[in-house]
């Protein structure tokens, strides 16, 4: 599978952004203050977090400001390249056009007034495993039921049946996220001036099933409106500016049951969506973490696919559904980390990029520690909640506190020797009535 490093980002730069003009009279959406910082940076560092550092920015309205601000990328050890709108006005889809002769044969496309937080690994994944199967793009998507604007996808069995922008029907509960993978042949067919929305081609790509689909579940910010530049702000304060502290919980054990795996005769991480059945209080508990004032993250290793158990997206799949219906019960999650590698390739092993030794499987901190790279956390009072040695380990290499789930036996004692927790849990419901009120 191609990494980040290998993609390159085109970014929508060029929108006048009327509906903002007090704050864009002086300066382009992108370049707008949000905090201290111009809006476009805290999305970048979130791509560059994730490795991407090949950008193609697409810029009209004020574009010597966003090259004089951006430059060619060096400081931030990244290459940025720039196509320019010119006088006359092309649209979300000719403005890429006009940038055709930079474009990568494949390329992910983004909009420089939005932030979106999302598993980008996914994206590529997904793109990929789509291409193999006769698609030429992919469409992130959000299960939104007309709440943050108007939905336009109708999805079934996981995947987009139609996009349509123009003419909403009943049956659309989802919208188009913002971040989208495309061939780069798709746009050859039009003129290098001509003017077009880019919905035409997602609209084409969606009746003829060229189009795969990513389902995300954290919502999208932007600051196309006045409205909607303060709610971003309020949002930046609270996860970059101010400190919080987290719960960390493991998945298998603790929040949903291990079942039967008939391959193995042994009990297992599920391996399909329908196999996953949450532990008696989970919801409850997400809760009151919530309620106390802590950050919910679940770091959970997954190495079933590696193992040739089940494949990459089903793991994605088992991840969006315990996500989206915890959420259903109002437990919301705030970001998940898996690590999906292992050590060693096994006969049955199909995806044999996942065989790696990496720093994300637990016991080592990994996932902590990119949940600290993502959020402002406070780990002197943040806690490690699993049902393992591993979790443990984990939880103690990255200076947490720790809470077991389960009956800590005589011979699990030795293994834990100085990382012993600091309390026991019957199950997550109880753990959740341990941790002290941070409010």
């Amino acid at each position: 599978m191609i990494s980040p490093a290998d993609v390159q980002v085109v970014v929508l730069m060029g929108g006048l952004g009327t509906r903002l003009k007090e704050y864009t009279k002086e300066c382009p959406k992108s370049l707008v203050d949000v905090c201290g910082r111009p809006f476009f940076d805290h999305q970048l560092d979130l791509l560059t977090a994730w490795g991407f550092h090949k950008f193609l920015f697409l810029i009209g309205y004020r574009a010597d400001m966003i090259e004089d601000h951006y430059g060619d990328g060096r400081d931030r050890n990244i290459s940025i390249q720039y196509s320019y709108d010119g006088e006359k006005l092309l649209g979300t889809g000719g403005a890429v056009r006009r940038a055709y002769d930079l474009l990568e044969d494949d390329f992910l496309l983004i909009y420089g007034d939005s932030f979106m937080d999302i598993d980008y690994a996914e994206t590529i994944y997904r793109y990929e495993r789509g291409k193999s199967r006769g698609a030429r793009a992919l469409m992130t998507v959000l299960r939104n039921n007309n709440r943050f604007d108007k939905s336009n996808v109708v999805m079934r069995e996981g995947k987009i049946v139609l996009y349509d922008k123009h003419e909403p029907t009943p049956e659309m509960e989802y919208i188009d996220y913002g971040v989208c993978m495309y061939e780069k042949s798709l746009f050859s067919a039009f003129g290098e001036d001509e003017a077009f929305d880019i919905s035409v081609i997602q609209h084409d790509l969606s009746v003829k099933g060229q189009m795969t689909a990513q389902i995300v579940t954290k919502r999208f910010y932007e600051i196309g409106s006045p409205a909607s530049y303060k709610e971003f702000s309020g949002y930046v304060t609270r996860r970059f500016e101010e400190s919080h502290p987290a719960v960390f919980l493991d998945r298998d054990g603790v929040i949903n049951s291990i079942v039967w795996n008939d391959d193995i005769d042994q009990l297992d991480s599920p391996m399909k969506v329908s196999e996953f059945e949450f532990l008696p209080g989970a919801a409850s508990a997400i809760k009151t973490f919530k309620e106390k004032g802590y950050y919910v993250f679940i770091v959970t290793n997954q190495p079933g696919a590696a193992k040739g158990k089940t494949d990459l997206a089903t793991l994605y799949d088992i991840n969006t559904y315990m996500i989206s219906s915890l959420a259903g019960e109002g437990a919301e999650i705030d970001d998940l980390f898996m690590c999906p590698h292992y050590t060693k390739e096994l006969p049955m092993t199909k995806e044999s990029f996942l065989i790696r030794e990496c720093n994300c499987r637990k016991p080592k901190p990994g996932l902590i520690y990119r949940a600290m790279r993502k959020y402002s956390i406070d780990m002197s009072r943040s806690y490690m909640i699993g049902d393992s040695c591993t979790d443990m380990a984990a939880g103690a290499a990255a200076g947490l506190r720790t809470v077991f789930i389960g009956d800590l036996k005589c011979d699990l004692c030795k293994k834990l020797g100085e990382e012993m927790p600091m309390f026991i849990a019957k199950d997550i419901v109880d753990a959740a009535s341990s941790v002290e009120d941070v409010r």
